[in-house]
């Protein structure tokens, strides 16, 4: 009779002889991007996890949208569309524009969208599915 004790588990993935270079991580320890941004970038990719702000950044890489519009188009209320916004703009990836009592969003600029299609991109050919199946789900 087995017990769970004796149920291998796998060897966590580390390298079995040490083998260390020293100057090559010196080298690449003056080349790997900084703390701080790499705080702002996975705090980034955190606030782009979510399926709502995709498809609000989805709707407005065809260009600009007040914010009537843009709930109108994900089916939600202008409240929650706004308070998915106001995350979007705290992190600068999208930029509100006043005109009159209307508030118009955009993306903040061209990383953003070319961001957002890379990532649109590789999700699309990782999946294999044709492009009208991509779409209609």
């Amino acid at each position: 009779m087995s017990s769970r004790s004796d149920i291998r588990t796998p060897a966590p993935e580390v390298c079995d002889i040490v083998h260390l270079h020293p100057a090559r991580v010196a080298e690449l320890r003056q080349a790997l991007v900084g703390m701080d941004d790499v705080i702002d970038l996975a705090e980034t990719f955190r606030v782009l996890g979510d399926p709502t702000r995709v498809r609000i950044l989805d709707a407005l890489s065809h260009g600009e949208l007040c914010v009537c519009d843009l709930a109108a188009l994900v089916s939600m209320s202008e409240s929650a569309v706004s308070h998915q916004l106001r995350l979007l703009r705290n992190l600068r990836l999208v930029r509100p524009r006043r005109e009159g009592r209307m508030v118009f969003y955009a993306l903040d600029d061209r990383h953003i969208i070319t961001l957002f299609r890379q990532g649109l991109r590789h999700v699309q050919e990782a999946s294999g599915r044709p492009r009208a199946q991509r779409r209609a789900r």
